[in-house]
Parts: C-alpha cells; structure tokens; sequence
C-alpha cells in the first residue's frame, strides 16, 4: 500500500521548511506529481508504521535534503516500539500429562500417554488381521510412521 498523498505532501511541506529552495531545486524539471508519486511507492511499507516517518523527520541530515532512498534509510533506523515479550520455559512433561487427563473427561476418551503414531501402528496391525480401510486411510498411517505409502492406482 502506497503512502497516502496526504503523508507524502506533509512530508514535502516539512523538508521544504527545513531545508527551503535546496530541497525542491532538485527536481525543478521534473514533474512534481511524479516525484511525490515516487515517494510515495517508495515509502509504502511505512503507511503502517507512522512512528518511523516521524523518527525520519527528528534525525534528518544537517548538510543537505535527503533523496527518497536516503529518507527511507533514516526511517528505517528508526528504534522499534517496545513489544511486550512471552518468555516460555520447557514444559515439563510431568505436569503435561496431568493436565491432559484432566482434560480427558471433555475429550470422551482417557489420556492414555502413548505416543502420538500408536493410532498408525493400531491401525496398521488392523489391517493385518484383515479389516479393509480406505487406500488414504492407509496412505496417512504409513506415511505417519515412515512407511511407503501406496499411492491410488497401485495394488494394495
């Protein structure tokens, strides 16, 4: 998303009062639509973050106007707000388990603490005793436990 018009011409007023005739004589034969146009697509990714621009605008350079590339630099650099960070500490395992058989009456069926393919192996050694499942069915279990898989089309 482009920067809004209204951003890039605020922009122009502001580097205009700082930097006066220095900054516009640089694009005297050019159309200023199309230089505000530029600065607009080349500022996009801050439409979102207004804070950056506004840093821009406090650290501009004292000697001479900046180009869109180098503003955008300068915004760039601009310090990120300070996001509130969840540290996690490995769950213990222990503490996992009990957690889950409580939560076992709502899930109709007991936590039984077998690992998460014993549903492949289970299903697999249903197979073997003859009970007939789906070609995908079977795909999922084998591809669950590492297995070939037999793809449609092949002899099961």
């Amino acid at each position: 998303m482009s920067l809004p018009a209204a951003w890039v011409d605020a922009l122009f007023d502001k580097l205009t009062l700082t930097y006066g005739q220095v900054f516009l004589r640089r694009w005297q034969d050019v159309d200023m639509n199309a230089v505000k146009s530029d600065w607009s697509h080349e500022l996009a990714g801050f439409a979102n973050h207004p804070e950056a621009i506004a840093w821009a605008l406090q650290n501009l350079p004292a000697d001479q106007p900046p180009t869109v590339l180098q503003f955008r630099a300068i915004a760039r650099r601009a310090p990120t707000p300070d996001v509130p960070r969840i540290e996690l500490a490995p769950a213990d395992p222990s503490r996992v388990a009990a957690e889950l058989r409580k939560l076992a009456p709502i899930a109709g069926r007991p936590y039984t603490g077998r690992d998460g393919k014993q549903w492949a192996r289970d299903l697999l050694a249903r197979v073997a005793a003859g009970h007939k499942v789906s070609r995908t069915v079977l795909n999922m279990a084998r591809g669950a436990l590492g297995e070939r898989s037999i793809f449609p089309g092949a002899a099961a």
